[in-house]
């Protein structure tokens, strides 16, 4: 006899997993809005008034330098990006061996882009409350796949940042620092021994959320399942052409903006500020990726209208899109993992 879903799920409560991935209390969801509104207006009003001291015409007339065929081939050169990493998402939950579809492994890694607003992109682990509902695989046993997956995005990253930096012609200040961060970051993410004793050691020096740094040390144990070569080096290669169709689109961005300041240079801006303002800690990065980008840009002799239109407008096409797409598949994913909870 087959094994159910409603079977699967007493099993790993057994075993001493919960019984449902853990929801945010009350009102905290409204806080979190309150916290994204205050960064996006603050934000704004910071582009706004550069923009406002190089005039608002320069500005305006920048972006309409963009012609609609060569927006929407930007927002296509997102979907490349995100469509790779769909891959890898199902590449990883084929090898942690959750059993689920191809199709049902895109729903849940695009519906989580609703949730790259929310602090540290945390909100995005309502992929697993999903996942949870329609396999009955426990957080801590599908925590791995969010940990394998952020890793293989820093190290897809990282190696186009230095690739980058050494083809280009000029130097970016703190670029090597940051790469040797986030290749550090991933190597810590993909060795559970090295995950484990930071969670352990973290969890020392801080002395709160014993149950947190409980559940990092057991999602850590898990991912042993992730060290074959041939699979990270598949999900590397998704990773980087991801990544690198992004990267195109700021080049092209540019170019067409009459500021083409080489192709390598533009790739590294990009990758650079994206990793920067991830290291902030706000909701996608939001005010440190553009504040970095706006920087780079101008030091690299870009006018500053030009620099903040090109920003504004790839901005729009990279984060703001994948949310937009992440809001419109949020609810089917939502939909679905009830049906098929209440199926059971």
């Amino acid at each position: 006899m087959s094994m159910t879903v409603s079977d699967t799920s007493r099993r790993a409560t057994k075993s001493g997993d919960p019984p449902e991935t853990p929801t945010p209390p009350k009102g905290r969801g409204r806080f979190d809005l309150f916290v994204i509104i205050g960064l996006l207006v603050l934000t704004g009003a910071g582009l706004a008034a550069l923009a406002a001291a190089t005039g608002w015409q320069d500005t305006w007339d920048a972006m309409l330098r963009l012609s609609l065929a060569q927006f929407v081939f930007l927002l296509f050169l997102s979907l490349v990006n995100y469509g790779f990493r769909g891959l890898r998402w199902h590449l990883f939950a084929r090898t942690l061996g959750l059993g689920t579809r191809i199709g049902q492994d895109l729903r849940h890694f695009v519906g989580g882009f609703a949730m790259s607003v929310t602090p540290g992109r945390v909100g995005e682990l309502i992929r697993m409350r999903w996942i949870r509902r329609e396999t009955g695989w426990s957080f801590e046993r599908t925590a791995p796949l969010v940990l394998v997956d952020r890793a293989a995005d820093l190290g897809a990253m990282a190696l186009i940042l230095a690739l980058s930096l050494g083809l280009s012609a000029t130097a970016i200040a703190g670029a090597v620092p940051l790469v040797a961060l986030a290749v550090a970051a991933a190597v810590v993410v993909t060795h559970p021994a090295l995950l484990g004793g930071v969670a352990t050691l973290a969890h020392r020096l801080v002395g709160v959320f014993p149950r947190l740094f409980a559940r990092v040390r057991a999602a850590s144990r898990s991912l042993e399942t992730f060290r074959d070569p041939k699979t990270m080096g598949v999900a590397l290669a998704l990773g980087i052409v991801g990544w690198m169709a992004e990267g195109v689109a700021f080049w092209l961005l540019l170019v067409w903006l009459g500021a083409d300041i080489g192709f390598w240079m533009a790739v590294a801006i990009f990758v650079f500020a994206t990793l920067a303002g991830g290291l902030t800690g706000a909701p996608g990065g939001v005010g440190g990726a553009e504040a970095a980008m706006i920087a780079l840009l101008t030091l690299d002799g870009v006018s500053l209208d030009v620099a903040i239109a090109a920003t504004l407008i790839i901005r729009l096409t990279t984060f703001w899109f994948a949310i937009a797409l992440g809001a419109m598949v949020f609810p089917m994913a939502e939909r679905r993992s009830q049906a098929a909870r209440h199926a059971t």
